[in-house]
């Protein structure tokens, strides 16, 4: 019961402290809530940035890649004691088929950490409608396994996804240059005599010009035959569920399967550096943004004690613990925060409810449930830690002093 009460006075202290002089106490948490609602803004800025940023690049591509080894030139052994002179140019990389690709594609099938597994053979070619011509690049799927990579049906401007036997679905900017609309012609020639003639069943726009100008999507059976790989497959994709764990996931399935395994992360070194740059420059502005509170809830506070010397002193002298007036002061700096942080969420959340409504509408702004929670938990500590220093230098003074203070 005396635990009860005990804390109770410090509780109407300490509010009783920050209401004597509402307007430094309204500053203060105003200020809180600016750094507060710049914390929340940019963070769900930055979130919401980088989020569009991977979507739209790995909305492309498969997050990793498993690829035949490199063919390297090999030298005969030389006899003991002989000395030889080698200049050999990097061998040149012949399009060929991953040895054994059923048995890799059931294993990695088996892989928890990989959420869809697709083979596909991929292979240059010539795009011929009347005399237009343009260069391709032909892609032999496993529509159901592929659409789990990259989805294509919801992209479709026209047509529908079908590819078969007789069927290819085109990108967009193709279908221009070629001036092919859903339901005409296509010839492919692949070279060496091998060309096919396919009827256009659907037209895609991914908004990406290597995509949209240049794909050109087949059976799987379509493209090994124009190839001149009957059987075989030139890459498996795979996505996984933690795509920044993809480089060492890569690393994992190189060991496992004895091929190439090339992660998002390897092929996209400056999206890799510029997202990393952008959290780098998150942290950094709540980091400042923190320590400005934190200033602002001790200097406040130091204002205080002293404003305060003359009533601490009659508290001590009628018998409060030090503990107590220790106690009352960082109450005031919790309070400071979490009020502070408060406003500041909410109109941080605000601010991101106009962004998403007025803004350019580049792309939308997700809010973290959590985040305004975190930052008032984080705004609330960080008052406490600021509120330590004056609350010890309230706790220490003397109460006979600080009685006679005018």
């Amino acid at each position: 019961m005396r635990l009860v009460d005990s804390l109770w006075t410090e509780w109407k202290i300490a509010l009783r402290f920050l209401a004597d002089n509402r307007m430094q106490t309204l500053l203060i948490i105003v200020g809180i809530g600016v750094g507060s609602a710049v914390i929340v803004f940019i963070t769900a800025l930055i979130t919401g940035l980088q989020a569009n940023v991977i979507e739209r690049t790995l909305g492309t591509q498969a997050h990793i890649r498993i690829l035949p080894p490199d063919e390297v030139n090999r030298v005969l052994p030389l006899a003991d004691g002989a000395l030889a002179l080698d200049l050999a140019n990097p061998r040149a990389q012949r399009l060929r088929s991953i040895l054994n690709w059923q048995d890799v594609r059931d294993v990695l099938d088996t892989q928890p950490e990989l959420l869809a597994v697709s083979p596909l053979i991929s292979g240059p070619a010539i795009a011929r409608r009347g005399v237009a011509r343009a260069s391709v690049n032909l892609l032999g799927i496993d529509p159901e396994r592929y659409q789990r990579i990259i989805p294509i049906a919801p992209d479709l401007v026209a047509g529908r996804f079908l590819v078969d036997a007789d069927h290819a679905v085109i990108g967009k900017e193709l279908a221009e240059d070629l001036g092919i609309e859903v339901g005409d012609k296509l010839r492919l020639d692949a070279g060496e005599g091998r060309e096919t003639i396919v009827d256009v069943a659907g037209i895609f726009e991914k908004e990406v010009r290597e995509l949209d100008a240049r794909y050109v999507f087949l059976s799987l059976k379509q493209v090994q035959t124009l190839l001149d790989l009957p059987g075989g497959v030139t890459v498996i994709e795979t996505t996984v569920g933690e795509i920044f764990q993809a480089e060492s996931i890569a690393a994992r399935l190189t060991r496992l399967t004895g091929l190439q395994a090339e992660s998002w992360m390897a092929t996209n070194g400056q999206l890799l550096n510029a997202l990393r740059s952008q959290t780098m420059t998150t942290q950094m502005i709540r980091l400042f943004v923190g320590l400005s509170v934190a200033f602002g809830i001790a200097s406040v506070l130091a204002v205080s004690v002293v404003q305060r010397t003359r009533e601490i002193g009659i508290l001590r002298a009628m018998g409060s613990p030090r503990g107590q007036i220790l106690r009352v002061f960082l109450l005031q700096g919790g309070l400071l925060g979490m009020a502070g942080s408060g406003l500041g969420g909410l109109v941080g959340w605000s601010l991101v409810q106009v962004f998403n409504t007025f803004g350019p509408g580049l792309f939308f702004i997700p809010v973290d449930p959590t985040l305004i929670p975190v930052a008032m938990a984080v705004a609330t500590v960080t008052g406490v830690l600021a509120a330590a220093a004056p609350a010890r230098r309230a706790a220490r003074l003397d109460p006979a002093v600080a009685i006679r203070y005018v």
